[in-house]
């Protein structure tokens, strides 16, 4: 018997797990996801990591940090050896998976820290380390959509690192997305570079366009905007393909993709519905269509296994309505440029405060351990 993940995955949508620990891996449970639930990647970020690391439930990162506290490790290395060796064994796992679709999927991403959002040339060095680090080919690392990640996702890609360009939220910053990623691969191509083994995925945020836009909907009070609620991150995330199928249709692109080069697939992220008046499979079975990525948090996995009904592709014959949705939009008040630069803002700014709560953490641990 299909199931719905399997379905997803026939329509041509890549179900990767928003979440990685060291006990997902020890227990085989990362494994049983790719077998029973069609999971073929895994991304994190630094909310995974501190919720992973702080979880005193979860005794699997003891040995390690006390190996760490013994070595003198300080807390930024602890970090970093302990975040990269997730990374690596995970990999490990998904290898089989890596090499059986050509590269395209079996990838776990990692990230730079969120404290270098604003930083270019202090994300590219990190981004090499931390490929290095990994060494592993189906890693891939992320790099946030700032506009001081722009250019540092052009450079990364011209050392032949694939990257996953994370918080995306508007059209505009998608486009530039892709502009950077075009120039990075003709790079990397000038560079000697095999750009066939180069991978991209850009990471397009959904669920908290909604709960933003809802917000000032709410306020508004009207009619006309309460009609509008739980329509915009369909809508946004829906014209960023049609965006999508636009810029890889050109002949910037087609010339590259004609000397081996890889599309860079959009991936849906922050896929999990918080909006109870919604269906939680939303941002899943209204998301269908070919060369995507949905990555999600196990409980939204969960529940597309259980009742997600999937009908085939429900992007691409909404484009129409996605446009009329943004007109509605605009005519109530709402201002979408408004609404992506406070969410670009607010998503770097929650990154780094798990970032320095999972600082917190991993010191108190060091200093118990010694």
């Amino acid at each position: 018997m299909s199931t719905p993940t399997a379905d997803l995955s026939a329509a041509g949508v890549s179900i990767w797990l928003d979440d990685l620990s060291r006990s997902r891996i020890d227990s085989g449970n990362l494994a049983e996801l790719i077998e029973t639930r069609d999971v073929v990647g895994v991304t994190t970020n630094p909310s995974i990591f501190q919720a992973a690391i702080g979880n005193t439930a979860d005794d699997s990162y003891d040995a390690p940090l006390v190996a760490l506290a013994n070595a003198g490790a300080d807390v930024d290395t602890a970090i970093f050896e302990i975040t990269t060796n997730d990374v690596r064994d995970a990999a490990e796992i998904f290898l089989p998976l890596f090499e059986k679709t050509g590269g395209v999927d079996g990838r776990v991403s990692i990230e730079v820290s969120p404290d270098l959002a604003h930083d270019t040339e202090a994300t590219i060095a990190q981004a090499k380390e931390l490929w290095a680090k990994v060494d592993r080919p189906n890693t891939l690392i992320k790099i946030p959509a700032t506009l001081a990640g722009l250019p540092a996702i052009t450079a990364v890609l011209a050392e032949g690192i694939s990257v996953n360009v994370t918080l995306i939220f508007s059209l505009e910053r998608y486009a530039a997305v892709m502009d950077a990623y075009l120039t990075g691969i003709r790079q990397a191509a000038a560079n000697g570079h095999d750009i066939a083994t180069i991978h991209s995925v850009a990471s397009f945020f959904v669920s908290r366009v909604d709960t933003e836009v809802d917000k000032r909907l709410d306020a508004l009070g009207s009619s006309a905007a309460t009609a509008l609620k739980g329509k915009a991150g369909l809508a946004n995330a829906r014209l960023a393909y049609e965006l999508f199928e636009k810029t890889f249709a050109e002949p910037r692109a087609i010339e590259l993709i004609a000397a081996g080069a890889n599309v860079q697939r959009p991936l849906w992220a922050s896929t999990g519905v918080k909006d109870p008046a919604l269906p939680d499979t939303l941002y899943v079975t209204e998301l269908v269509a070919p060369g995507t990525v949905n990555t999600m948090p196990e409980k939204t996995l969960e529940a597309t296994f259980d009742h997600g009904v999937i009908t085939g592709d429900t992007v691409t014959g909404n484009y129409a309505d996605a446009h009329r949705v943004f007109d509605e939009l605009a005519e109530v008040g709402i201002d979408l440029v408004d609404v992506t630069q406070v969410l670009e803002d607010e998503g770097v700014d929650k990154f780094i405060v798990s970032w320095h709560d999972l600082q917190a953490t991993v010191r108190t641990a060091l200093d118990a351990a010694r």
